[in-house]
């Protein structure tokens, strides 16, 4: 919040990503947002436009059709989203998340087939992680792909996937070795545009993020190629989510920091404007103290967060300090909202406000992408 700093990952060409990803937002997402959140998804249409503008897989190399940037370009997209108060459009999962684990770990034909795909917004990303009876505990994951001649058959449920009735491709957490435990874990790119027994279930009504796709999907004797491991070979999945997980919550730990900003930028407005007692509602100490308070723990965070994610630019971002910037940025969140929502007195609570929805969408950032509760654990086992 410091009128003097400005994040070092941020140069020149982050800066003009993120000032074209905040225009597009804006325009083209927050714009509809009143049908996003009754259909519970963005159109395909957001995607073919973002796309035109070089904001799918902006991290990813032109070799493979995106935009040849690096990390900090993704997180200033995801940063741009959030301070526009933006939780519909799911591309924080497309591009930052599976375009990622096909880059990192896909064969070169795996590569060759789907970034582009996803880079023009043809195709749309989901990954389906948790399940109705796993979500941060991925050993415990009991969908199946077991082999059979040249393919993978694949049985089970999956639920809380976001992007998930609209997705084209779907990365699969399964066991293909459920005797082997957490060796037994793989990936599977599955093409649900042609794949007889997937069927998508419920878009989910959730507490927030009411425009997100987030919906359940079965697998029902779903035959892939056995090509369709990622990176070819069974049993490297857990591995792979282990160390792809670092960027998800260096991912979820910018729209934080982006939404903590946010928050006391609204705040301070509409406290100046309000008028209580004869003064403005700013003018009390309470206030003032808050407030001060509020601007400080986002600068903080700001500062926490730019050097995770200069750590991260440089490939150097470990697994537990990912862990630490993810469950205290999002506790910070949720606490600082609450208390500018509280400035705001009984309008606050309408959803007419801003406050008022940020509220709503930041509960579930100290769940998804591990809960807070396993973000300490896996601290806590470094010490």
């Amino acid at each position: 919040m410091s009128g003097s700093y400005r994040s070092a990952w941020k140069d020149e060409s982050v800066l003009a990503v993120l000032d074209v990803a905040g225009k597009f937002v804006r325009a083209e997402v927050v714009a509809y947002r009143e049908k996003w959140e009754q259909q519970h998804y963005v159109d395909r249409e957001v995607w073919k436009k973002a796309a035109g503008l070089g904001l799918l897989c902006a991290s990813i190399p032109r070799e493979y059709g995106g935009g040849g940037g690096t990390i900090a370009h993704e997180l200033a997209i995801c940063e741009a989203q959030a301070a526009a108060l933006d939780t519909s459009w799911g591309n924080m999962v497309h591009s930052g998340i599976v375009a990622h684990y096909i880059l990192a770990y896909g064969t070169e034909d795996q590569r060759k087939t789907w970034l582009p795909l996803l880079a023009t917004g043809e195709v749309v990303a989901a990954i389906a992680m948790t399940e109705p009876g796993a979500g941060s505990d991925l050993k415990g994951v009991r969908t199946r792909a077991v082999a059979d001649g040249a393919d993978l058959v694949i049985d089970g449920s999956k639920t809380f996937i976001s992007n998930g009735s609209q997705a084209d491709l779907v990365l699969v957490v399964a066991k293909t070795d459920p005797d082997a435990g957490v060796k037994g874990i793989s990936l599977v790119l599955v093409d649900v545009r042609d794949a007889p027994g997937f069927q998508r279930g419920r878009i989910l009504e959730k507490v927030g993020h009411h425009g997100a796709d987030t919906s359940e999907l079965f697998f029902t004797r779903v035959r892939v190629p056995r090509e369709n491991l990622l990176s070819g070979v069974p049993g490297r999945g857990f591995g792979q989510l282990m160390t792809q997980l670092a960027q998800e919550r260096l991912l979820v730990a910018t729209t934080a920091v982006a939404a903590m900003e946010r928050a006391v930028r609204e705040t301070v407005a509409y406290t100046k404007s309000r008028e209580a007692f004869g003064q403005a509602i700013f003018d009390f100490q309470n206030t003032k103290f808050t407030l001060a308070e509020a601007a400080t723990t986002a600068h903080v965070a700001r500062v926490f967060l730019d050097s995770c994610i200069d750590l991260h630019v440089a490939g150097q971002l470990d697994a537990t300090t990912a862990a630490m910037a993810k469950w205290w940025l999002t506790e910070q969140q949720v606490q600082l909202i609450d208390q500018c929502l509280q400035l705001h007195g009984g309008y606050g609570y309408m959803r007419e406000y801003p406050i008022a929805r940020m509220y709503q969408d930041a509960r579930v950032q100290k769940i998804y992408g591990g809960t807070n509760e396993i973000m300490k654990e896996l601290v806590a086992r470094s010490l």
